[in-house]
């Protein structure tokens, strides 16, 4: 990638994120994201996940850097050599999930996931679903506090906190993962192909209603959620050669 990228600089509204904005913009100039050639974002990986889901339409690179809490999607932060750094980093090819929510009111509502799709439970009434996989019925029944699709890049984040495997990335399947299940007792989850279609029936939706959330898009009182990989989306993440998004989801495995 040529050093003289026309960079898009994107903040979350943290003090420490804007005051380094307000320092890189003055240093790098700055474009708007349709007019620039790379993103870079500065926040923590959920301020990542909302650049992806408002620019990722451009299909421009995205090269983060960390100043939240998390950040997992994101390089360190260093103001000098950004140019330098953008050009010499390696890229992460990502393709979102693709959600399509059926609800109780007849609403028909569609979005991306990068990292998962979750269906929880909304009251203290545990959730009943139904598994298909690519029409076919494979569990007639999870009850429990709900289920998990996780991509690899989002497989270490709320998929690991529920016992979920972690991923490597390219290697093509996702993560099915119940979330406290209650029956089956000793089922754990699967991992499929990512070209698979998930589709989840709540089985009782005015007794036991369920939410479904892609990254952090909610829709509430679903009847049915279809999940599949997007054949038409991607995104391109940037990442420092010395600690790229493959070496550091392989690190998580190691991790005592």
């Amino acid at each position: 990638m040529q050093q003289t990228q026309r960079l898009a600089f994107l903040s979350s509204q943290t003090d420490d994120a804007q005051a380094a904005l307000q320092r890189l913009v003055e240093r790098y100039g700055q474009h708007a994201p349709e007019a620039a050639d790379v993103l870079v974002p500065l926040g923590g990986d959920g301020f990542m996940l909302q650049t992806l889901h408002r620019h990722g339409h451009l299909g421009l690179p995205v090269y983060g850097m960390k100043l939240g809490s998390v950040g997992f999607m994101m390089n360190q932060y260093r103001q000098d050599g950004l140019r330098e750094r953008i050009a010499g980093a390696e890229p992460a090819i990502l393709r979102p999930l693709e959600m399509v929510a059926q609800t109780e009111s007849g609403a028909t509502i569609g979005s991306l996931a990068y990292n998962e799709v979750s269906l929880l439970r909304q009251t203290r009434q545990a959730g009943h679903l139904r598994i298909d996989l690519n029409g076919i019925t494979r569990l007639e029944e999870l009850v429990g506090d709900g289920v998990i699709v996780a991509t690899a890049a989002g497989s270490t984040a709320y998929n690991f906190s529920a016992y979920g495997p972690i991923l490597p990335l390219g290697s093509g399947v996702i993560a099915l993962t119940p979330i406290a299940p209650f029956r089956p007792r000793r089922w754990r989850g699967a991992i499929l192909r990512a070209d698979t279609e998930v589709r989840f029936r709540v089985l009782d939706p005015y007794k036991r209603p369920v939410s479904a959330t892609a990254d952090s898009h909610e829709v509430r009182d679903v009847v049915e959620v279809t999940i599949r990989e997007s054949q038409d989306r991607t995104v391109t993440l940037l990442f420092d050669p010395e600690h790229n998004l493959e070496e550091r989801i392989l690190s998580e495995q190691f991790v005592v």
